[in-house]
């Protein structure tokens, strides 16, 4: 079959289970793809070939005895930010260019055992740091409804490889949007769910209070197949939470058949609009498409309601205060020494960390640890880093005061759509990408970014919903219903059109 990849999650699953195509002529189908396609858009880092066939023959003999687990036998890949046993792991940096995992991320071992099958690592802003996917040691990726656009960052990698049609879901990691903007830009959803939702050990760390991991699929249901196994308490990460998880994909079900052949199927929904989010720097054509989704989700029986928000300036103040601060604390362990890479004949100890770590850090990692460092020295730390971890607090209360009066609070998901590559040559430009969605990490809260049409160029435009803490349920059931109705998920990228 040559259109595999255009199968939703659900499909591939019953599939396999029916018998109508093994996982190992899934997987060579995915991999064809991979081999044929990515030279164009360098969405992979790692394609591990021989380990993937041989979890694929393991799944059919485990599908032909019988087992029911979901993923059994489906391809997937992960961000090369997750340690991976006895695979590459880079971070998308020269700094870590020859390390091999020892172990498994916890959210790799879970989806081992959930039985899907994993084709690679996927390629990313060095350090999970950037919008664009261009900082990476590996090269920029290109984005699959453009080849001349950047894909969105820092997960560019995972979001080309599923509008590439390369697998039909995939990992990433967000800190300050990395998820929902290059969903956005690719045509996607992604979700980042609540902070400590899903364990961080085994994910190396960019920002340790901000960074979320989360997934990539074309729809709503296939980010809730992925997210099931990757959620849940993890004793190794003293920032997981011990709370139940819903079944994310059980639910999403049901409220799509309780939906079902009702016209006003989100009667009662309460979505807060922010004026805060509608302001200078919104691109007319995004603001134009966003506000036609809305409007869609006005006729599905939904309430639209004004709530106020911090200003997103004072928000994209405050995480560059931030997340440097605590990049440049975690990423003072690769000096050379300890960890990562080694500069060749250094002169002295001195001489070792500078030029090991002026030669294997990237430009932009640079300038966030310089900046980070200033923030947490000793004559600035009250006045910069302190003072943003207050701000921080007022940002929380704010989303809590809105979500008195809404369900969901929705808003563009970027100010723009996919961009030309070598056009943010001013880092200030690829900072304001951010304006929307670094709110959400700062509160710790889940949100999700879903295609709301196409702009006049013919690019994607993303639109995201906000949620209560904890509340990814309600988020996917939202996305899902309205994509039971409107058809914007089902759009295929140029690569993704084409046959291997």
């Amino acid at each position: 079959m040559s259109d595999l990849h255009t199968l939703s999650v659900a499909k591939l699953i019953e599939g396999l289970q029916s018998k109508q195509f093994s996982s190992v002529e899934l997987t060579n189908h995915f991999l064809q793809r991979i081999d044929t396609f990515d030279k164009q858009i360098n969405s992979f880092i790692t394609v591990t070939k021989e380990q993937a066939l041989e979890q694929a023959k393991s799944a059919d003999k485990q599908l032909a005895e019988g087992d029911k687990r979901p993923l059994l036998g489906v391809p997937m890949a992960h961000k090369d930010i997750f340690c991976t046993q006895g695979v590459l792991t880079t971070c998308g940096s020269k700094m870590l260019h020859n390390f091999v995992a020892p172990y498994d991320a916890t959210i790799v071992k879970n989806i081992n055992e959930a039985g899907a099958v994993c084709l690679g690592k996927l390629n990313m802003d060095e350090f999970a740091m950037g919008s664009d996917n261009e900082s990476s040691h590996y090269g920029a990726v290109h984005n699959p409804w453009d080849l001349h656009r950047v894909p969105g960052g820092s997960s560019g990698g995972s979001a080309s490889a599923v509008s590439a049609g390369f697998v039909p879901f995939a990992t990433g990691s967000d800190t300050g949007g990395s998820i929902r903007q290059p969903a956005s830009f690719c045509g996607l959803t992604g979700i980042k769910p609540t902070y400590g939702r899903v364990s961080r050990f085994g994910m190396i760390a960019y920002a340790s209070s901000l960074d979320q991991a989360g997934t990539f699929g074309r729809s709503a249901e296939d980010c809730a197949y992925l997210l099931q196994p990757m959620a849940g308490h993890d004793p190794r990460d003293a920032t997981s939470i011990n709370k139940e998880v819903p079944d994310y994909v059980q639910a999403l079900q049901q409220a799509g058949q309780q939906a079902s052949g009702n016209d006003k199927p989100l009667a009662g929904l309460r979505i807060g609009i922010a004026k805060e989010y509608f302001g200078a720097g919104l691109n007319a054509d995004v603001e134009k498409q966003v506000k036609s989704a809305l409007k869609q989700y006005e006729d599905l029986g939904a309430t639209i309601v004004e709530v106020h928000i911090t200003d997103p300036e004072i928000t994209l103040a405050t995480y560059y205060m931030l997340a440097p601060a605590e990049a440049s604390s975690n990423l003072s362990r690769f000096d050379g020494v300890r960890f990562g890479y080694r500069c060749e004949n250094p002169k002295d100890l001195h001489d070792l960390y500078t030029r090991s770590r002026s030669e294997g850090f990237g430009d932009e990692v640079q300038r966030r640890i310089l900046m980070g460092t200033y923030a947490l020295s000793a004559g600035y730390f009250d006045a910069y880093y302190v003072k943003a971890q207050k701000v921080r607090r007022l940002i929380v209360n704010d989303f809590n005061k809105a979500f008195e009066q809404c369900d969901v609070i929705a808003s563009p998901t970027a100010p723009t759509t996919a961009y030309p590559l070598n056009t943010a040559v001013d880092p200030i430009t690829m900072y304001l990408g951010d304006v929307y969605t670094i709110a959400v990490n700062l509160a710790g809260l889940p949100a999700i970014s879903m295609p709301a049409g196409l702009s006049d160029e013919g690019l994607p435009v993303g639109l995201q919903l906000i949620g209560k803490h904890w509340d990814e349920e309600k988020l996917l059931s939202t996305a899902h219903i309205f994509q039971q109705h409107t058809d914007y998920h089902t759009l295929l990228s140029g690569i993704a059109k084409q046959e291997a």
